[in-house]
């Protein structure tokens, strides 16, 4: 028993002997995660993530997989002043050439081709297009072709080794899914931000002809138009296009176009060299109980038309004033956003059923339609689907 604590009385001896040795010398080994600073303060430093770890929660690694295939992109236009050729307006202020204007915003390669997607509104009446990718390099771009209707654009241009964006299912995503909104705002150079899906389906904000917006509070700001949005794999779901705001910055309220939107209007442009829609020639209007009334209708859902243009596709087919349309083809139809949509997506000559509502009965129509003029056009003649 002696012999037992004269051995654990030395090794306790030798351990203290060797902690104040280290203590004195060496006192960070025993003050981890602590430093001193060069000027002798003592701070708390975190111990350093492995290399090759991701931080918990990190969106780096989506955020280094879409980044380099969005690109900032540079417009100029020459402008002249409305009354340039006014006699008065010379004699004034002189004979006024000319002033270039520059604009700002973003797009996505979508193709090793050197195919960009953007916004119409980033490129519209564009003299000289330039894009910036993120490794620097810059490169002149050809409008391939527009679609003013959904607010988009097709550029191209001539590079090789480009990066290409992974198109992700906008179809499948959800309400509260976490997306990075990736974009050039005001100039400042390649952004990426963060957020959630805060709504999808939204329409009738009176932005584009064609609305199916997903709404997200990722901050978009001007400059970010044409830029991605992307879910947490760095998978493209829509193109960044506007913003609420009442002070032209981002207040959490952000929308995007669709990437199977994107998708159809690209394959159109790209193989027909525009976008070709389907049109009946109707006048819808949203179902109210006063229009029910007035066309003596029973239906609670629906969308009610209100004119049917002569001759027309939708005329040919019977259709009258006071019919109200509830389904085409396989797509129901609650609002005049979602027919306006449903008729544009049949192909132009291909015969389809309407399910509609004709006082208190059901019939079904067989519409063949007709190729959607032009959005002017439509316009000018008061015609919508």
């Amino acid at each position: 028993m002696k012999r037992t604590w004269l051995l654990f009385s030395q090794v306790v001896t030798v351990l203290v002997a060797i902690y104040f040795v280290v203590a004195t010398l060496q006192p960070g080994w025993l003050q981890r995660g602590n430093i001193r600073s060069s000027a002798g303060i003592s701070l708390l430093q975190a111990p350093a993530t492995p290399a090759g770890e991701v931080a918990p929660g990190s969106f780096a690694p989506a955020a280094r997989k879409a980044a380099p295939a969005v690109v900032s992109i540079n417009t100029s236009k020459a402008v002249r002043h409305p009354r340039a050729n006014d006699p008065w307006f010379q004699f004034f202020f002189g004979d006024q050439g000319p002033q270039e204007q520059s604009g700002l915003g973003s797009g996505v390669i979508i193709s090793q081709d050197g195919y960009i997607l953007t916004n119409n509104h980033v490129v519209e009446g564009a003299d000289d297009i330039e894009v910036t990718l993120t490794d620097s390099r810059q490169a002149k771009a050809k409008v391939i072709g527009t679609d003013p209707e959904t607010d988009l654009a097709i550029l191209k241009i001539e590079l090789d080794k480009l990066p290409v964006i992974v198109l992700g299912n906008s179809d499948q995503i959800a309400v509260g899914d976490r997306v990075l909104a990736i974009g050039n705002p005001f100039g400042v150079g390649q952004t990426v931000t963060s957020g959630i899906i805060s709504a999808l389906g939204r329409s009738q904000l009176g932005i584009n002809t064609f609305e199916n917006f997903i709404q997200t509070d990722a901050a978009i700001n001007p400059g970010n138009s044409g830029g991605a949005l992307v879910d947490a794999n760095g998978s493209l779901l829509g193109i960044n296009t506007a913003i609420y705001s009442r002070s032209g910055g981002s207040m959490g309220i952000g929308f995007a176009i669709p990437v199977s939107t994107a998708k159809m209007v690209l394959d159109s442009i790209v193989r027909d060299g525009k976008v070709t829609r389907g049109w009946i020639g109707v006048e819808p209007n949203e179902l109210s109980p006063e229009l029910a009334e007035t066309f003596g209708v029973k239906a609670d859902a629906g969308v009610i038309i209100t004119g049917v243009l002569q001759a027309g596709p939708a005329a040919q087919a019977g259709m009258r004033p006071g019919d109200v349309i509830v389904q085409v083809g396989e797509t129901p139809t609650r609002n005049v956003s979602e027919l306006l949509t449903a008729v544009a997506a049949l192909k132009p000559g291909a015969a389809t059923k309407f399910d509609v509502r004709r006082g208190d009965s059901k019939v079904v129509l067989e519409v063949t339609p007709g190729t959607r003029p032009t959005a002017s056009t439509l316009q000018q003649q008061g015609r919508r689907p």
